[in-house]
């Protein structure tokens, strides 16, 4: 029985995520934003730390996390209704980011990928809605950086998250990130 082909192409595509900056941080000047992949490994790190206290398995939920934004290695980070992108709403954005899922994932092992993507994204499940959340906790958590690093508060970032959360665990975690202040602790 001969092996299976690997796909080192579309690999080395996929690990190009960590070259794709988040453009939120970009339009706010934000100097070297962290990339799509960066946020991608907080989320899944704020999956491993956090699922079992949210009731879903940790196993899960990383690698939701891991796979939510894969399609931006084709898109980029779409910032929908931002100066790049004005006319964009986000049912085109979704469509642009399925039609990227598909060129992305057409074989395997790429292709299992496709389902932790579009499960992510219908938000239908306890463990997508925990992941969403770590997702919007771990962008406050960089703004929290960006604040100490470039003394800048990014208001809108926890605004936005605050009113999105779902979760008990994410709530909570937002309600301390809210009361944090990095100029004050110790590092």
């Amino acid at each position: 029985m001969a092996d299976p082909p690997i796909p080192v192409a579309d690999l080395l595509r996929c690990l190009r995520l960590k070259q794709v900056p988040r453009r939120g941080w970009e339009l706010r000047q934000i100097q070297h934003p962290e990339s799509v992949a960066d946020h991608s490994w907080g989320t899944a790190l704020l999956c491993l730390l956090f699922a079992e206290e949210e009731g879903v398995d940790p196993g899960a939920a990383a690698q939701l996390a891991v796979m939510h934004d894969l399609t931006e290695v084709i898109t980029g980070d779409i910032v929908v209704h931002s100066p790049q992108h004005q006319e964009m709403t986000p049912a085109q954005k979704h469509l642009h980011e399925c039609q990227a899922l598909a060129d992305l994932c057409r074989d395997a092992p790429l292709s299992r990928a496709a389902r932790h993507w579009h499960a992510f994204e219908d938000q239908e499940t306890p463990v997508a809605r925990f992941v969403r959340d770590m997702d919007l906790v771990e962008m406050c958590l960089q703004a929290l950086i960006y604040q100490s690093d470039q003394k800048l508060r990014p208001v809108e970032f926890f605004t936005s998250a605050e009113a999105r959360i779902q979760t008990a665990t994410g709530r909570r975690l937002l309600k301390r990130i809210l009361a944090f202040d990095p100029n004050t602790a110790s590092r």
